[in-house]
């Protein structure tokens, strides 16, 4: 019988300390700006440990950009089935805002590094956004052969909508004003869920 090797809680506990600190300091300082031994002062363990953990400092972002998404990516998935009205789309786009405003810090070293690390792009690209927008592709395909919506190209609707969900999780450093209430943030949610689902044409 084959025996595992499974990480041991403390193991686990240290290798997340250690990815939390990372968030912070590459968030604040920049992936270049920031050393093991921040990160080892930051996470409080030995800078040795760092790298029992993990090969190098790249390693590090690229988990921790990759297990980010992926993350956001679920807890969006288990949400997709629920968008068969208005409401339940303006109550998923709600919730999204909320919750990738929690992950400001982790979505900041995406897209700031990414810019700068191929292999983190391609990770992300490969790993997250081509997956995410295969089952969201899926999801429409299946709520069109139902007739929950009109027939389109599957593929552009879930492009679109995944763009319309960064834009949702963004809200706060971009259209929205900070510190913008919890009212006024369910009126962004429900107004992104209407013109998701009507457009902005009068319908004659």
């Amino acid at each position: 019988m084959r025996i595992v090797n499974r990480p041991s809680q403390s193991e686990t506990e240290t290798k997340h300390r250690i990815l939390q600190a990372a968030q912070h300091l590459f968030a604040c300082r920049g992936y270049n700006g920031t050393t093991t031994r921040d990160l080892a002062a930051e996470a409080g363990v030995a800078e040795g440990t760092i790298f029992r953990h993990f090969e190098n400092k790249k390693a590090i972002l690229v988990e921790l950009a990759t297990q980010g998404w992926v993350d956001i990516l679920t807890d969006l998935l288990t949400e997709l089935s629920e968008m068969g009205s208005y409401k339940a789309v303006a109550q998923v786009m709600r919730r999204r805002m909320m919750r990738i405003h929690e992950n400001a810090d982790m979505m900041k070293v995406c897209f700031m590094e990414a810019q700068f690390h191929p292999e983190l792009r391609d990770r992300i690209q490969s790993e997250v956004i081509a997956k995410m927008t295969d089952v969201a592709e899926a999801f429409f395909e299946t709520a069109m052969a139902q007739g929950i919506y009109r027939r389109m190209n599957p593929k552009i609707v879930a492009q679109v909508f995944l763009g319309m969900f960064a834009v949702a999780g963004f809200s706060h450093d971009t259209i929205m004003e900070p510190g913008a209430s919890l009212k006024e943030m369910q009126e962004m949610a429900e107004g992104l869920a209407d013109i998701f689902l009507n457009g902005v044409l009068v319908k004659n």
